[in-house]
C-alpha cells in the first residue's frame, strides 16, 4: 500500500438558462492510500492500445464528498486524469476503482480541502 495525494474532479451540472445547461468540474485535492496498483494495455482497433489503470485509491471522505460522490468524474495520478468507474463507500473512507483515461472536460475550478 502506497500514499496518494492528488485531485479528484466533480462534474456538477448547472442549469445556465432556461433548458440549457452546462457541465462544470470541481476540483478538490485529496490525501489517501493506493490498495491496489495494476496497469493494463486493452487491445482495440486504433493504431495504439488504450491503458487502463485498475488501481484502487481508498480517501477519507470528508462531508462535500460524501455528500457529492455521485458527481465524482476522475482521479490525477502521475500528472494524468483517469475515470473514476467504480465508488464504494466504507464510512468514513471512499474506496474509488480507477479506469482508463478521462478524455472529458477538464476546465474549471480548484477548491482548497
Amino acid at each position: 500500500m502506497s500514499k496518494w495525494f492528488g485531485k479528484i474532479g466533480y462534474a456538477v451540472t448547472n442549469e445556465t438558462e432556461p433548458g440549457a445547461w452546462d457541465e462544470t468540474i470541481l476540483e478538490r485535492e485529496y490525501y489517501g492510500d493506493m490498495t491496489y496498483d495494476r496497469r493494463k494495455r486493452q487491445t482495440s482497433g486504433g493504431i495504439n492500445d488504450n491503458i487502463l489503470l485498475a488501481n484502487v485509491v481508498s480517501i477519507l471522505a470528508d462531508p462535500f464528498a460524501i455528500e457529492n460522490c455521485s458527481h465524482m468524474a476522475y482521479v490525477e495520478i502521475m500528472g494524468t486524469k483517469w475515470k473514476i468507474s467504480v465508488i464504494e463507500v466504507q464510512y468514513p473512507r471512499l474506496i474509488l476503482t480507477i479506469g482508463g483515461v478521462w478524455n472529458g472536460n477538464t476546465t474549471g475550478t480548484t477548491e482548497q480541502t
